[in-house]
């Protein structure tokens, strides 16, 4: 081949080298965040730190409520919601092992047999030429996928990562679910405890009513008294209603969450539940809290998941080279089908090289550059949520202990007044009104002990779902 021939040779491979898809220029701009760099020292200063202070899987068996204990353990074999996430697990484990087939030789057969007329005036001379003829043939292919880049390793490393994630989401839709429901039943237990009191309360304002009664046919009291006296009980009875109200929808917010239809929750019987006063945090929080959320694990799953899927995108900029073989039989007559020389055989490389493709390549990886970015971003905010929820609980119990205190004094002071009063209407030193008064009173601290312990053991199941609910770690 002389010089001059060669020249439009180069000119196109120079052409076809500049042509070449490039994934220049692009790149992510987002990274996961580093747990030890969200402070928290301050927030949670002065709160009990032990080494193994992880709720346990069970978490809720620390309530002490046998009920609850069974409510949750239905829920999480029957909820639609618990289900639906091993659905997904199983879905995403599909995909990734049809994602892992890329990585494995393939092998296919294929047989067939046609009978067709070959053309008088075609390419075929006589005898053919005009005749009837079958065409019989069977042959096995072979294919392989060298994947010098690795973009089928990183599409089914991103394939794994998702399944992995899924399986992630399926203990963070269990402690969702199983908080959900002792939340649901502290509530039924705050309504049965708010209906003590209402019945309480009725009875005083019916003993009131009585006293005044007597009193002004006694002529010490007016019908002004007798009138606002007789409001008072059917507004107590209202609250009763009320609150009865509120335990029905208790009970059925529970009989949902345990996936059954509210006749189940008519036999959910009144609450038992307590919780100690004292507790500690686990220490090094902000890093180990990295692998005891589940949410927080699903997330990191779906970044690392996002930055294979982008390896992927990438290593289709690169050459694809794929071996393949093929081997059978192939004759025009049923006679000759299996004899030797009816045998085909062939084997080569095969090889492709994006050159021009519209920008679809570089579109393609932008997008998974850009779903890594987002995965990325809505890890850090899982973290610095995950954080925030864990010293919203610790502020709350702070706040309860507090309130608990001052409460108790309360309510001792109450008693001593309701004692006091009730002495001196029996030495006939005052009259029954002071008494009911005082039992007012006493009703209110009640009230605001029974509040108050609704409320810790609200921050009690608060903190166990922040602390990730006894999970077992990232696997």
């Amino acid at each position: 081949m002389n010089r001059i021939a060669t020249i439009p040779i180069v000119l196109l491979a120079l052409l076809l080298a500049a042509g070449c898809a490039s994934s220049d220029g692009l790149s992510t701009h987002s990274a996961p965040a580093d747990a030890l760099q969200l402070k928290t020292s301050a927030s949670l200063a002065a709160v009990p730190v032990a080494p193994g202070a992880w709720p346990r899987e069970e978490w809720w068996k620390a309530l002490g409520d046998p009920q609850l204990d069974a409510l949750i353990g239905e829920a999480l074999t029957a909820s639609p919601s618990v289900r639906l996430a091993r659905a997904r697990v199983d879905h995403a484990v599909a995909l990734a092992e049809a994602a892992g087939a890329a990585l494995a030789p393939q092998a296919s057969a294929e047989a067939g047999a046609s009978r067709q007329r070959i053309s008088a005036n075609g390419i075929y001379p006589k005898p053919l030429a005009g005749s009837w003829i079958w065409q019989n043939q069977a042959q096995l292919n072979f294919s392989y996928d060298f994947d010098f880049w690795g973009r089928n390793a990183a599409a089914h490393a991103a394939a794994l990562g998702q399944a992995k994630a899924a399986e992630a989401d399926v203990h963070a839709a269990a402690l969702v679910l199983s908080s959900a429901v002792a939340l649901s039943y502290v509530q039924l237990a705050r309504s049965f405890d708010q209906l003590d009191l209402a019945r309480d309360l009725l009875a005083q304002r019916e003993r009131q009513l009585k006293l005044i009664q007597q009193r002004l046919a006694a002529g010490l009291d007016s019908r002004v008294e007798l009138r606002q006296a007789e409001g008072t009980p059917p507004e107590a009875r209202q609250r009763i209603v009320q609150i009865e109200e509120a335990i029905a929808l208790s009970r059925n917010q529970i009989a949902a969450l345990l996936g059954q239809g509210p006749d189940r929750g008519l036999a959910i019987a009144r609450p038992g539940v307590g919780v100690s006063a004292a507790f500690a945090l686990p220490s090094q929080l902000p890093a180990e809290l990295l692998g005891r959320r589940p949410d927080i694990v699903a997330s990191r799953w779906r970044v690392e998941a996002a930055e294979r899927d982008a390896d992927r995108a990438r290593a289709e900029f690169y050459p694809n080279v794929n071996l393949m073989l093929f081997a059978g039989l192939q004759a025009i007559t049923w006679s000759k089908f299996i004899e030797t020389g009816s045998r085909t055989l062939g084997a080569g490389p095969a090889f492709s090289l994006p050159i021009f493709d519209g920008g679809r390549l570089r579109g393609n990886l932008a997008a998974k550059n850009a779903d890594y970015d987002a995965a990325a971003e809505q890890y850090n905010q899982a973290l610095a949520d995950a954080l925030r929820e864990v010293a919203d609980q610790v502020a709350a119990w702070r706040s309860i202990e507090r309130q608990e205190t001052e409460v108790a004094a309360g309510l001792t002071a109450a008693r001593s007044a309701h004692e006091l009063a009730l002495a001196r209407y029996r030495a006939g030193l005052s009259n029954y009104l002071a008494v009911i008064g005082a039992e007012t009173q006493l009703t209110a601290q009640r009230g605001l002990a029974a509040e108050l312990k609704a409320r810790r053991l609200e921050a009690a199941i608060g903190l166990a779902r922040a602390l990730g609910g006894g999970y077992p770690g990232r696997t």
